[in-house]
């Protein structure tokens, strides 16, 4: 997982050696009010419809999301100890796409642990996951690597309020007049959010940085891997293609896919967010056993206190 570093180690590890003279600093990033009302003058009735109105740009939704978004039973409970994430990942490395589902339990201290199951790795460099695969995780050994002081969060709490700070320590300022720029800026909101809990007004905040990555577009309502609905969102740079899907009643993102085009093609990486929260029993998910279903044309997160069930 991928970690904010020093200034200097950003701008370097963003660009590797391309040179940052001329390079000027970030423009502002504004929090434009979202619109008070849908095109023909009737108010939105909830946030899953407020997002998807016709007319918006792509900006106005997301800033309609984080203005509309609704708080989770876990926004509540931050006060536990523990950090729980599960994911599952398809990665690139080399000629090979690798397949882990990882949980992982992080202390305050950065003490933890995480169990990772891997799947067969894949030879083929242009595979696209199927819903399919994620059976291939329960079959698969756990491997669990335990941690003392060097699991931490992505950013250091607590994280900014203000949209143009957050971005700042996303995104190295000096690159945003590069090409690359808006695929740095979109990668560092994703990095955040799969690796540590982002509570309602981080995660509005988050989509307000997004708001403003140029030239971000919209793709309606799609499904993730996990059959869960959100809305699309897309950045196009430096040879890159990276789909968000955003659950639009909560703002947490799902689900995110980056392909790579260029000398390299293929699948760079998708992440697939099952599940966080906070948790005061190591080892144990928030909400061990207790998953309601809920008929919704975009899933609802219906957890009892203490969980972070998606």
């Amino acid at each position: 997982m991928l970690r904010a570093n020093t200034h200097t180690r950003r701008v370097a590890a963003a660009l590797g050696s391309l040179l940052l003279t001329g390079c000027h600093a970030a423009p502002a990033i504004p929090t434009p009010a979202p619109p008070s009302s849908t095109p023909g003058g009737q108010q939105p009735t909830t946030p899953d419809t407020a997002a998807t109105a016709p007319g918006l740009t792509p900006p106005q939704r997301l800033t309609t999301i984080a203005a509309t978004l609704r708080p989770v039973p876990t926004d509540s409970t931050t006060h536990l100890p523990i950090t729980y994430l599960h994911l599952q990942t398809w990665t690139r490395a080399t000629t090979v796409i690798r397949r882990e589902d990882l949980r992982r339990w992080r202390h305050p201290d950065g003490s933890g642990h995480e169990t990772i199951r891997r799947a067969p790795d894949m030879p083929n460099v242009d595979h696209q996951p199927t819903p399919t695969e994620r059976h291939l995780f329960t079959q698969a050994p756990p491997t669990t690597t335990r941690y003392r002081d060097d699991l931490h969060p992505y950013l250091p709490e607590a994280l900014p309020t203000n949209p143009a700070a957050l971005a700042e320590l996303l995104a190295p300022p000096e690159l945003a007049t590069e090409p690359a720029y808006p695929r740095i800026l979109t990668r560092g909101v994703i990095g955040l959010a799969a690796s540590q809990y982002l509570d309602q007004q981080q995660r509005a905040t988050t989509l307000h940085v997004l708001a403003a990555v140029p030239g971000i577009t919209y793709h309606e309502t799609t499904t993730d891997l996990a059959g869960r609905a959100g809305l699309g969102f897309r950045v196009v740079a430096d040879t890159s293609t990276t789909t968000l899907i955003i659950d639009p009643g909560t703002g947490e993102l799902l689900a995110a896919q980056e392909r790579v085009t260029g000398t390299r093609p293929g699948l760079f990486s998708h992440i697939l967010i099952l599940d966080r929260g906070h948790t005061d029993a190591d080892g144990m998910p928030p909400d061990a056993g207790v998953r309601i279903p809920v008929q919704s044309p975009v899933r609802q997160r219906c957890t009892r206190a203490g969980s972070g069930v998606v």
